[in-house]
């Protein structure tokens, strides 16, 4: 068996395609050979600081948030999952690998129709737009939703998601490129950020949620822009994490401000994501309302240069790497 390992901190020059030893199945867990596995800005924090982002998970130095595959075995409690199903699965590091044991908690069948590698495009930015969207910020039919890096991996998802639900959809990207894109597919009602600003084109709009990854001196124009009993949720502070708030702004307009990191959640709570994934989101999947966009596919050990072309952020939906040994 072999996987990435994040050799020391530092670029993507760091990253190793080495033999690796998988652990003994655990009876709540399934082991699957792993056809492909998704690329995410995660993965970046975690290999330029693998001690801190990594959490210290004994999978910390194998980079990996999701993955697709064929299960192999399947431990002693696990009732819902047999030998040769195909599935992916939200993982807490340890994607980057040709195998994988994994929580079968937190497995999922593959939606009919798709490929692996269109799976393993698909557990971590679902379960982030859910958890963040739809179960903290309660976002509902015929409301506004911005998300901010419209063509980023949880950007496109997240705004098919919301538009097949019904609501009104919104959002931010970098490139002429992108905008076209985001216009081609009627994904939302989009903008340059570099040409135009934001908070003047939307102010007309009915923004109920914002959904950012920004952060800095976004988070008070996110904070002017939003309707009255808005929610402002944030994923990740790219821009900066310490920004400067107005809180009359919040308290006139009664205005709730939230965030989650995925990663670090209980299994429980994630556990409460995949069965609502399942209800909800994975039906859109097989009716093709939804589906993975992918930029990208690499071979498992050209993992740098994945991380590569994820940093330059030139990419339109996911990054995948895919495994042709497991």
């Amino acid at each position: 068996m072999k996987a990435i390992y994040i050799t020391q901190a530092g670029g993507p020059e760091v990253l190793q395609y080495k033999e690796y030893q998988l652990p003994q199945l655990q009876q709540h867990e399934v082991q699957i050979a792993v056809r492909a596995a998704g690329v995410n800005r995660s993965d970046i924090l975690t290999r330029n600081n693998p001690d801190a982002y990594g959490g210290g998970t004994p999978k910390a130095q194998i980079p990996g948030l999701e993955v697709a595959g064929e299960v192999l075995a399947v431990g002693e409690q696990v009732k819902q999952f047999e030998v040769g199903d195909a599935v992916c699965a939200l993982v807490p590091g340890g994607g980057y690998a040709t195998h994988s044991n994994v929580d079968a908690r937190l497995c999922l069948p593959v939606p009919e129709g798709l490929s692996y590698t269109e799976a393993a495009a698909l557990p971590e930015v679902v379960f982030t737009v859910w958890f963040n969207v739809f179960q903290q910020a309660k976002a509902k039919e015929d409301e506004g939703l911005l998300i901010h890096g419209g063509t980023s991996g949880i950007g496109v998802m997240g705004l098919q998601i919301a538009k097949a639900l019904g609501l009104k959809t919104f959002t931010t990207v970098g490139s002429q490129e992108k905008l076209d894109f985001i216009e081609e597919h009627q994904l939302a009602k989009g903008i340059n950020y570099k040409e135009t600003a934001f908070e003047e084109v939307f102010k007309e709009d009915k923004i109920d949620v914002i959904l950012d990854m920004v952060g800095g001196d976004y988070t008070h124009k996110n904070l002017e822009l939003l309707h009255t009993q808005g929610r402002l949720i944030h994923i990740n502070g790219m821009k900066s994490l310490t920004p400067q708030i107005d809180l009359w702004t919040v308290m006139s307009k009664q205005l709730i401000l939230s965030g989650s990191l995925l990663k670090p959640q209980p299994i429980e709570i994630k556990e409460r994501i995949a069965e609502d994934v399942k209800e909800k989101v994975w039906p859109l999947l097989a009716s093709g309302q939804v589906k993975p966009i992918i930029h990208k596919v690499f071979k498992l050990e050209e993992a740098a240069q994945a991380h590569q072309l994820m940093e330059s952020s030139a990419h339109i939906g996911k990054i995948i790497l895919e495994n042709s040994d497991s």
